[in-house]
């Protein structure tokens, strides 16, 4: 099969391209590198179609959807506090970006457009789990621009019958995440600076929650979204289906790197929200999705903490 993976010099659209070089198909990899890294696709780049380019370019979608079964759009401009500070840039790459490539996809011919969407729309609703009937209530800039992509994939199933699937994604972690920069996400950052045994920054007060996504999952879900019977104009839920502290999470990552870092409290960020859950029973029920399979979150946590472990010991 010929897949077309955007987004795929980045933390998630990396770890797919990998997975789908492993399965024998044919990738065409895009990413403007703005956040991507071409070095998460060190180990695969003879064996793909790489592109440097940006999806904002409707030309370049449509380029690269020529001939494609199936499109995993993965490129996004993450981060809450990045969309606070420049939510102009943050709705063209996601909600601009998005358009480009479903109207690509649909006149490509594409068999199926799997989105990565975002739990961010749920918003910050004390209700939990979070289900897929809830209504929507983004509050940032970032969770909007996220749920416009969600929306225009849901109106081109309807309106031009190209297939979609949208995977709402909660807080993926994993191998090939950036641990360094001000938008940096939480995992990434304990990790790096347990470490180097420096200080880790927790927003608030730590108390806190998240669901966390191991990546191969991630993966898992956006490869059987390619073809799951009765997926075809549905959003998903993928998350771990359990949620920890930020705190607890911090006192977790310092156990499993043996490190003595302190946390540094500093004010909350606008536009976080306080909890964070997900129910998984429909992604469980129709995508077959089984998070962590046989390994435990602190597993998980085991095994990136290793790869970053070795990402340090071959720096030169």
């Amino acid at each position: 099969m010929r897949y077309v993976v955007t987004g795929a010099a980045g933390f998630i659209g990396s770890n797919i391209v990998i997975e789908l070089v492993k399965r024998g198909h044919e990738i065409i990899a895009i990413d403007s590198l703005i956040t991507g890294r071409k070095k998460n696709l060190k180990a695969v780049m003879e064996m793909i179609d790489f592109m440097w380019a940006d999806i904002r370019d409707i030309n370049v979608c449509k380029s690269i959807c020529s001939g494609a079964d199936y499109v995993l759009h993965q490129a996004a401009l993450g981060s809450v506090p990045r969309s606070v500070k420049d939510p102009k840039m943050t709705h063209e790459c996601n909600a601009d970006g998005t358009l480009n490539m479903l109207i690509a996809a649909r006149d490509s011919g594409v068999k199926r457009f799997v989105y990565a969407a975002s739990s961010s729309i749920y918003g910050d609703t004390k209700v939990l789990p979070k289900i897929e009937t809830m209504d929507k209530n983004p509050i940032n800039p970032y969770a909007v621009s996220k749920m416009v992509g969600e929306e225009y994939a849901r109106v081109f199933n309807r309106v031009f019958s190209l297939e979609t699937v949208a995977l709402r994604y909660f807080n993926v972690f994993g191998p090939r995440q950036d641990p360094h920069g001000t938008y940096a996400a939480v995992i990434p950052h304990f990790i790096d600076c347990a470490l180097k045994n420096e200080p880790s920054r927790i927003y608030g007060d730590g108390e806190q929650t998240r669901d966390f996504t191991y990546v191969m999952d991630a993966v898992e879900a956006n490869i059987s979204a390619c073809e799951a019977k009765d997926a075809n104009g549905e959003s998903f839920n993928i998350g771990g289906g359990n949620r920890i502290s930020i705190n607890m999470l911090h006192q977790s990552i310092r156990r499993i790197t043996g490190s003595d870092c302190e946390p540094n409290h500093v004010d909350p960020r606008p536009g976080d929200i306080r909890d964070s859950l997900s129910d998984i029973s429909k992604a469980k029920k129709i995508l077959g999705y089984n998070p962590y399979s046989d390994l435990s979150f602190d597993d998980c946590l085991g095994l990136t903490v290793e790869w970053f472990r070795r990402q340090r010991n071959e720096q030169p």
